[in-house]
């Protein structure tokens, strides 16, 4: 019985949105908390200073749609592996609410979990009860094609955001400060970004007179932050996703040419002579962050990112962010490409629903979801409380689209002010397309707090373009029902193999004189070209599909 009252409360709000001329972007009215509020299970990333369970946005949702959270939250570190063992284990969430940036489902995953059962069908709970991502749907057919599997079913929603400077994640940021004390250039190609990093490591830039200086530092974790792919572009293409490359209309790996072994020597020639950070393998966000805003003088060189504010602190709270100059795509022997992304949509989902959740957690979850794919609920989920996390524009204030009227303004954080708890942050990225971005408050100066994404427009402007002129469309190809759970197994086995093979052959460990042939046949014999074959017969759909 209650069951149904609570459905049919559910549905009459539903009609009463969708009988409207458009859906309205105002967040649902908070009404008398339901009796029994609805237990909701959620895995989610929880990055460092955040606390999900006690969140701002989480209570609102709690309190609005009448549901209880109870969290299952896992570090940044680790989170793919955590994540994969949770399913595996089968006592898994009721929803998975990822951070599509640091780890969320592949494409291939979405299928076999999809085709299992254990991931639910979302096309009817967003036909009755999500007008908001229907009109999305409607306006954008790009989005639906992303969000739709091969059988038609949507297994989940992808994180969409039409941003620039996401689109080209894979950045190199060089401290210009310190190139214009050693009186040199902005480096132009591979050798001559050996020959910074050697000058900054010999040179005593900062000027205190000790050895302290780190040339180049990265981190293990996602946006654009692994060292490998911005090196290896002077050379073959690094998507920093897969190794998949395309060659009149031929997929093929880019891990296993002379090229990316060439690429390998280069990196392994700056680690050992002491030019890399041993701790860009190994470190997380946090501990690349304490390097860029180390508490005495400024010792780091050079960081990759997709913006400098991951490694040291941006303008509202610091001084350094505006000393790192980005680096154009470095010209090597063979290339001089920069990784690309389609708009910064990362391919699979990051919101699933699961067979373990109660009919009412599904229809409240889809909800939820068609709260955020408003603007307004978008920014509230993203930095949270109006007036806490962000603010309506003051007169006079520009937005970053040219001609477009400015709608959200951040609020810059003080000077040691503990994070705000008030949005999700990454959590709450669901659907930010051009007209949302475009209508954020930017202040015309680049380097203060306000006009950080003018910044980040200006630096991508040197990587635009500079991806091959193939490129695998990662985030539109899908693999066939019968393939899924084959290229699923394939696509995991062969990135850890690769990624851990490229450390290995950089650091030492493997000798590419003695051990590159082995690590070859290694590829083959773990399956690459099954995994090359069908990922080739989901690219020959792909390009069917889009030649009608």
């Amino acid at each position: 019985m209650k069951l149904r009252v609570l459905l049919a409360v559910l549905l009459i709000g539903t009609l009463l949105s969708a009988c409207a001329s458009s859906p309205p972007e105002e967040p649902p009215e908070q009404s008398q908390p339901v009796a029994g509020a609805i237990p909701i299970t959620v895995f989610a990333q929880q990055d460092v200073g955040q606390n999900l369970p006690t969140n701002a946005f989480s209570k609102y949702l709690e309190q609005t749609y009448g549901v209880d959270f109870r969290w299952q939250t896992i570090p940044y570190d680790g989170a793919r592996e955590k994540r994969q063992i949770s399913l595996a284990s089968g006592s898994y969430a009721d929803t998975y609410i990822l951070t599509a940036y640091i780890d969320q489902f592949s494409k291939a995953e979405v299928l076999r979990y999809g085709k299992q059962g254990i991931f639910l069908p979302l096309n009817e709970l967003i036909d009755r009860y999500a007008p908001h991502i229907k009109a999305a749907f409607a306006e954008n057919a790009a989005l639906r094609e992303l969000n739709t599997a091969p059988d038609g079913n949507i297994y989940g929603l992808v994180s969409y955001a039409d941003c620039f400077h996401c689109s080209y994640p894979n950045k190199m940021w060089l401290n210009a400060k310190w190139l214009d004390k050693l009186g040199l250039a902005m480096p132009k190609t591979t050798a001559e970004f050996k020959r910074v990093l050697e000058a900054f490591k010999t040179r005593d830039p900062n000027g205190n007179g000790e050895a302290d200086e780190i040339p180049l530092s990265g981190s293990t974790e996602e946006f654009g932050v692994h060292i490998v792919p911005f090196l290896m572009n002077g050379f073959i293409y690094d998507d920093d996703r897969d190794y998949l490359t395309l060659q009149g209309g031929r997929v093929d790996s880019a891990a296993n040419k002379p090229a990316w072994k060439e690429g390998l020597a280069y990196i392994k020639s700056l680690f050992d002579e002491g030019l890399i950070d041993p701790g860009a393998f190994t470190q997380n966000a946090e501990a690349y962050k304490k390097l860029g805003d180390n508490a005495g003088e400024e010792i780091l060189g050079a960081g990759a990112a997709m913006h400098p504010d991951i490694f040291v602190a941006g303008a509202a709270t610091g001084s350094r962010s505006r000393d790192y100059a980005p680096v154009p795509p470095l010209a090597g022997p063979h290339a001089s490409y920069a990784t690309h992304d389609e708009g910064g949509i990362a391919p699979g989902a990051k919101f699933v629903i699961t067979n373990k959740a109660t009919p009412e957690a599904q229809i409240a979850l889809i909800k939820m979801i068609d709260y955020i794919y408003t603007p307004d609920g978008q920014m509230h989920a993203d930095s949270g409380e109006e007036g806490v996390g962000w603010r309506r524009p003051e007169p006079g204030e520009q937005a970053l689209g040219k001609g477009v009227l400015p709608k959200y303004a951040g609020v810059d954080a003080k000077p040691g002010q503990q994070p705000n708890n008030s949005g999700w942050i990454g959590t709450g990225h669901f659907y930010m397309p051009k007209s949302y971005r475009d209508s954020w408050v930017q202040g015309t100066d680049m380097y203060a707090a306000d006009g950080y994404e003018r910044r980040l427009q200006a630096a991508t402007q040197l990587y635009a373009g500079k991806e091959p002129k193939e490129l695998f469309p990662a985030w539109d190809v899908w693999v066939s029902d019968a393939d899924a759970q084959q290229a699923s197994v394939l696509e995991t086995n062969l990135k850890n193999y690769i990624d851990q093979s490229t450390l290995q052959f950089i650091t030492g460990a493997k000798s590419l004189l003695v051990d590159w042939d082995s690590y070859v046949q290694g590829l083959d014999e773990m399956g690459l070209q099954a995994y090359l074959s069908i990922m080739q017969q989901g690219y020959d759909v792909y390009v069917q599909q889009h030649d009608r």
